[in-house]
C-alpha cells in the first residue's frame, strides 16, 4: 500500500501566526512534527512530505531536511492541504496520513499503528486512533468539561474498531458506574486523539460532498464521513507519555515547552529516521 504522511503547516494561523517556526525547547515546532514523520516512515517503509503555504516556512523545511511541497494558501483546511499534497507529490499515494503540524507529541507509533490498520482491514475508508480511558482519566475528562465543554471528544465504537459515533459530550452515559468501578480498571469510554489516516478516494469524496448537519452541530469533520455512510475505524493505541490536544496559541507553546522540561524532550529519544 503505498502511503504518504503529510504534515500541513500553515503559517497564516490567526491565533498563532508563524506557528511551525516558533521554537520549543529550542527546535521549532514544525522540526518537532517532521521527526515524527520521519521516524513512523521509516517505521512502516513510507514517503513524508511537509505541505507548505508559504516561502519562509519552505525555506525551514530546507534549513532541517525535510521534504515539501508548495500548496494553496487559501486551503480551508489541513484536510484539504493534505489532498492538494497528495497530488502535488508524485507518489501516487494509495493512503495518506495527515500528521497535524501542531501535534508535537505525537507518538510515531501511534501513525504507523493506523497504517497497519489499513491494511488489515481494505472495507474502511478512514482510520484514527482512540485511547480507552481508566477511571482516573475519566474523572479528569469531566473535569476539564465543566470549564471547556467543547475540548475532548469522544468516540463509540463495535470491537472491530468500527466507529459508531464521535462527540464533544462524554459517551456512553453509564448506569451502575460504581459497581463497574470495582470490577473494571479500564472505564467504557474512548478519548478520540486527532490523527487521521484516509484511503485517496475518501479523501476526495469529502472535499466534495460538503459540510453534513451533525458535522456542524459538534463540530467535528469525522462525523461527515459517518453522515455520508462511510466507514470509519477507531484504532485503540496506548497513551502517550506526554500529552496535550495540541499547539494552537502562544500559551501552548509554553505549555508544551513546561512538559519538555518536566518530563524530558520525546524528539531525543526517537531514532533519527535519516
Amino acid at each position: 500500500m503505498r502511503t504518504l504522511i503529510c504534515v500541513p503547516a500553515r503559517i497564516g494561523s490567526t491565533r498563532f501566526p508563524r506557528k511551525p517556526l516558533h521554537p520549543i525547547s529550542g527546535r521549532s515546532l514544525l522540526e518537532r512534527v517532521v521527526q515524527v514523520a520521519r521516524v513512523a516512515a521509516k517505521q512502516t517503509s513510507s514517503d513524508y512530505v511537509v505541505a507548505v503555504d508559504h516561502e519562509e516556512v519552505a525555506d525551514h523545511c530546507r534549513q532541517i531536511g525535510a521534504p515539501f511541497v508548495m500548496t494553496d494558501p487559501e486551503h480551508p483546511s489541513g484536510t484539504d492541504r493534505a489532498l492538494a499534497a497528495s497530488k502535488e507529490h508524485g507518489s501516487n499515494p494509495e493512503f495518506v496520513l495527515n500528521l497535524q503540524g501542531d501535534a508535537p507529541f505525537t507518538p510515531p507509533e501511534h501513525v504507523a499503528g493506523l497504517i497497519k490498520a489499513a491494511e488489515a482491514r481494505p472495507d474502511a475508508d478512514v482510520f484514527t486512533p482512540v485511547i480507552r480511558l481508566d477511571w482516573e482519566g475519566l474523572d479528569t475528562l469531566r473535569e476539564h468539561k465543566k470549564a471547556h465543554p467543547f475540548s475532548g471528544t469522544t468516540c463509540v465504537r463495535k470491537d472491530d474498531g468500527t466507529a459508531l459515533w464521535f462527540s464533544k459530550n462524554i459517551l456512553p452515559a453509564i448506569r451502575k458506574e460504581e459497581k463497574l468501578r470495582e470490577t473494571d480498571k479500564l472505564s467504557p469510554v474512548f478519548r478520540h486523539i486527532g490523527l487521521y489516516g484516509y484511503r485517496v478516494e475518501a479523501l476526495e469524496r469529502f472535499n466534495e460532498i460538503g459540510l453534513g448537519y451533525y458535522e456542524q452541530m459538534e463540530g467535528l469533520e469525522q462525523l461527515r464521513f459517518l453522515e455520508n455512510g462511510m466507514v470509519v475505524h477507531a484504532e485503540e493505541v496506548q497513551p502517550p507519555r506526554l500529552s496535550m490536544s495540541g499547539v494552537d496559541t502562544p500559551s501552548d507553546a509554553e505549555l508544551a515547552a513546561q512538559l519538555i522540561a518536566k518530563f524530558g524532550d520525546p524528539y531525543d529519544h526517537l531514532e533519527t529516521g535519516l
